[in-house]
């Protein structure tokens, strides 16, 4: 169970990681909703299961998921970063336009 869950929340992270790295559609709330379902049943089973006790096979996707992950938080911070950007330019733009040009610089000054 634990095992079929991590996959889920695998094939989640990399679908979005995929489609942010292609600038392609993402349902955002539907992706919120996978890992969201994702957390919730990792934390329910991770009470019920010992780090020592975990067969190879779940490490290693649990390996392949953390490097999922940090892909995931790359591609993210990227969008980001660009959102902030448009928004930047956007806001200087509102700005721009709204000023009458009383405080600026006359040319030819």
């Amino acid at each position: 169970m634990l095992l079929a869950s991590l996959k889920r929340l695998e094939a989640t992270i990399e679908a979005e990681t995929e489609a942010l790295a292609a600038n392609g559609a993402l349902d955002l709330d539907a992706v919120n909703r996978a890992k969201s379902q994702s957390l919730l049943e990792l934390t329910r089973l991770a009470r019920s299961v010992e780090a020592g006790a975990l067969d190879a096979d779940t490490g290693i996707v649990l390996a392949r998921l953390r490097d999922k992950l940090i892909r995931n938080q790359e591609a993210v911070a990227l969008h980001l970063r660009a959102v902030e950007e448009i928004g930047d330019v956007l806001q200087a733009s509102l700005q721009a336009a709204e000023s009458d040009g009383t405080y600026s610089p006359r040319p030819g000054r």
